[in-house]
């Protein structure tokens, strides 16, 4: 009886697989449409694999290996990840063993082992939720900073409830210590910025995008401050004014769905946490411009932003993972580097005092994250479908990597405005930490 058209292919996937496994070496397992599970080397780990859905997926990915069409397989469900989560995929990849073994794959043989594969068509579903703009926004005069907002914010609360923390932080959290939970995290990051801005009671405290309210609940009830904050996004904002009433908050802090372009009023301290990276690189001048003219003089800023490598150089040439990033999860988003920053605020008349890199504690964070909603897969597939919950994981696993090598760094500069004479500020930073 003839050998059916599924067993052939099955038959080629194993060989495929046995090809890549001798020369790579990686500890994982392929699983096959048919339940066989083939492994990629002697020591495997012992429960991940990837199960691939039909041999069109394989197809698709052997034509196109492009980290987009690697992630729009994922998301669409063309394969799973099976036995643990998209970090601990990552981190089974990105193996010593495994990077070296890429370069010494035989192409002859590969295609060879492939051709069936090659040949096969189908596995090109499209996904539904990239962003349907110009998710690059480099035209600063067309540039649509709250439906990018939107895109990225307004996919529910209960959704970001799911990985994060009680007081809803969406920023790198601050771990004094490796038993240090990321509630605790959290609070004493938010703790950690009010000291920083060395708040009193009485200050007139803005939050630039001030998310779900955390850091000005934070600094009222603890610092006594009168607090203000602007935030573009509708379900944020819902949220933290709800937030704020329950706690009998409301007479101290007030929050206006606006730009921080339509200010006009005058503050001791301002906090911009996470929002310089929504501003984007060619913002960024008239952005710390503004908030210099928001600030009393002596007034301090504290800008809390993750940024990338510093070069000479720049290639104007956009890489992959980051078109991934604005195309699918954060439209609008760029980021700067270190250097760039503490130029643009000595040029808009800051002060710069403190520089501190929280690379470390962000990669906690994220990874942190990725395995909370990982945890909760069933219900974020409830809330926001299959499809954007596998965009978020492996989008906070590859923030956790990128955190980890560090291509992505994150920086609170703390600066203060002052026309001449001596800043306000002490001498030390003893306060800090005593």
């Amino acid at each position: 009886m003839p050998e059916s058209r599924d067993a052939r292919m099955i038959e080629a996937a194993k060989r495929l697989a046995r090809e890549i496994g001798a020369r790579v070496g990686t500890r994982l397992s392929i699983e096959l449409w048919d339940g066989s599970v083939v492994p990629l080397s002697a020591e495997v780990h012992p429960t991940l694999r990837m199960r691939f859905r039909s041999p069109s997926v394989i197809g698709t990915l052997m034509r196109r290996p492009t980290p987009e069409n690697v992630l729009r397989q994922y998301a669409t469900g063309g394969f799973d990840i099976v036995g643990g989560d998209a970090i601990d995929f990552f981190e089974l990849l990105r193996e010593k063993s495994t990077r070296s073994g890429y370069r010494s794959l035989r192409k002859r043989e590969l295609v060879r082992a492939a051709l069936p594969f090659l040949l096969s068509r189908g596995g090109s579903e499209k996904m539904a939720h990239g962003y349907a703009g110009d998710e690059k926004g480099l035209d600063r005069g067309k540039r649509d900073d709250r439906d990018y907002m939107r895109f990225h914010y307004d996919i529910g609360n209960d959704f970001y409830a799911l990985f994060l923390d009680p007081e809803m932080v969406y920023t790198c959290a601050y771990f004094p210590t490796e038993e240090t939970t990321l509630a605790e995290a959290q609070v004493a990051k938010l703790d950690m910025i009010c000291r920083k801005l060395r708040l009193e009671p009485g200050d007139r405290f803005l939050d630039i995008g001030c998310g779900w309210g955390g850091l000005l609940r934070h600094a009222v009830k603890n610092y006594g401050v009168i607090g203000h904050g602007v935030s573009l996004s509708g379900e944020q904002t819902a949220y933290a004014r709800k937030r704020i009433a329950d706690e009998g908050l409301d007479d101290r802090i007030t929050i206006e769905l606006k730009s921080y372009e339509a200010l006009d009023a005058e503050f001791d301290k301002i906090a911009s946490i996470g929002m310089a990276e929504a501003v984007g690189r060619a913002g960024l001048p008239a952005y710390y411009k503004k908030v210099h003219s928001l600030l009393r003089d002596r007034g301090m800023f504290l800008n809390h932003a993750i940024t990338r490598r510093g070069k000479l150089r720049r290639r104007g040439r956009m890489r992959p993972e980051q078109k991934i990033l604005q195309k699918y999860i954060f439209p609008g988003g760029e980021l700067d580097d270190l250097g760039n920053t503490v130029l643009g605020l000595e040029s808009a008349g800051f002060e710069v005092h403190d520089v501190e890199g929280w690379r470390r504690h962000y990669e906690r964070t994220t990874r942190l994250w990725c395995q909370r909603l990982s945890a909760q897969e069933e219900r974020a597939i409830e809330i926001v479908g299959r499809e954007r919950y596998r965009l978020w994981t492996i989008y906070l696993a590859g923030v956790t990597m990128s955190f980890h090598d560090g291509s992505a760094r994150l920086y609170q500069t703390v600066a203060t405005k002052q026309r001449k004479g001596p800043s306000d500020m002490p001498p030390t930073r003893e306060h800090l930490y005593a």
